[in-house]
């Protein structure tokens, strides 16, 4: 009995669209998404900054497909008419010692990133209102409309006649000699598919659709999920340009950044909140948190207005690495046995940026092994 599709991919967040378009290309492609929209958690619940690739470490799959996805996505903005703008990132050391931020300088000199140091008087004459001793300028670090973009990586994929479902879920999967029978889950009841190959990019289900998949259990990394708040700031915009201080220890994150959307509003975070694992659902922003985001803002901010701070959002990133550990990579995992199957785990931050370049990835497995 022949296959349905050729590929089956479970999630439809930004890596699962990318996925789509991607594999679209060279087969046909059934995609599975639980909630009524496509890319509703981690993928809309970000600062939607198209990253340089600075932060990663050496030789990582993050620094890797970082560095191919930048380019790799403002082509596919500029083709395709995605809202998009390179912004251009402002990374500030607050006090006289820039040791971390030259470690970062002559990282991006190693790796080809364009970078441009500033002292206090350029960087005052850049962003009046920021205050450190030093700075670094990203210009080729910029911002995107992310919802627009995944709606064009589905409306590409459907004409590569992709089926794209909402509401839609995997119940149940079993190898066969040809690759997958999937129950799935759907508005219509259960309905039975068959495909070549799963693609599991559920994201924060990653590891619980890895289970139902038989992934070998010392082979399902540990899920920690972190949320972040986002506040937005109800003032004129105080600057032209990203506002990045300098990275939390072990990269645990950016830190509380500022960002601009495209229409110019100015927006504060992310913080990082571990959370259990029942609490993958609570996009909750306690408005209790504004006095420490103050605190943070500061630091290079010193005349932000506290009360112009209101709780926007929040989103839940799939990290793989517990507080005080060092940051994870993403993790990719290809089993041929018993049936071809890719599993992604841990796609945080810069996934969005790197998504095409994951993509890529994911297909040049496929090509060589079907």
């Amino acid at each position: 009995m022949s296959n349905d599709f050729d590929f089956c991919i479970a999630g439809g967040g930004v890596i699962g669209l990318a996925l789509a378009y991607r594999l679209s290309q060279q087969g046909s492609v059934l995609l599975l998404e639980r909630h009524a929209r496509f890319g509703s958690e981690t993928s809309s619940r970000n600062s939607e900054v198209i990253h340089a690739g600075l932060y990663y470490q050496p030789g990582s799959l993050k620094e890797q497909l970082c560095l191919a996805g930048k380019p790799a996505l403002y082509a596919f903005c500029e083709q395709h008419d995605v809202p998009h703008r390179r912004i251009g990132k402002l990374i500030i050391a607050p006090a006289a010692d820039t040791s971390k931020l030259d470690e970062l300088w002559h990282k991006g000199e190693r790796l080809g990133i364009p970078l441009e140091r500033l002292n206090q008087a350029q960087l005052q004459e850049r962003e009046p209102l920021v205050h450190g001793a030093a700075a670094l300028w990203s210009p080729s670090t910029g911002i995107i409309d992310s919802h627009e973009y995944m709606q064009r990586l589905a409306q590409l994929a459907q004409v590569n006649e992709a089926l794209l479902l909402c509401h839609s879920s995997v119940r149940r999967a079993e190898p066969t000699d040809r690759g997958w029978q999937v129950t799935i889950d759907s508005s219509d009841g259960e309905v039975n598919i068959r495909c070549g190959a799963l693609i599991n990019a559920a994201g924060l289900q990653a590891q619980s659709l890895a289970r139902q998949l038989q992934l070998a259990e010392d082979d399902i990394p540990a899920l920690y999920p972190c949320r972040g708040h986002y506040f937005s700031y109800q003032a004129k915009a105080p600057f032209r340009h990203l506002i990045y201080p300098l990275p939390e220890a072990n990269m645990a994150g950016l830190g509380i950044h500022a960002t601009l959307d495209l229409g110019g509003q100015v927006r504060f975070g992310p913080d990082t909140q571990y959370l259990a694992a029942g609490q993958l659902d609570d996009y909750r922003v306690d408005a209790a948190l504004q006095s420490r985001f103050a605190e943070a803002i500061r630091a290079y901010f010193p005349q932000l207005d506290p009360a112009a701070l209101q709780p926007d959002y929040a989103g839940i990133r799939p990290k793989l690495h517990a507080a005080d550990q060092p940051a994870a990579d993403f993790c990719l995992l290809h089993r041929q046995q018993p049936a071809p199957v890719v599993h992604l785990f841990g796609i945080e931050s810069p996934g969005l940026t790197a998504s095409l370049a994951l993509a890529a990835r994911v297909a040049d497995v496929f090509s060589t092994t079907l």
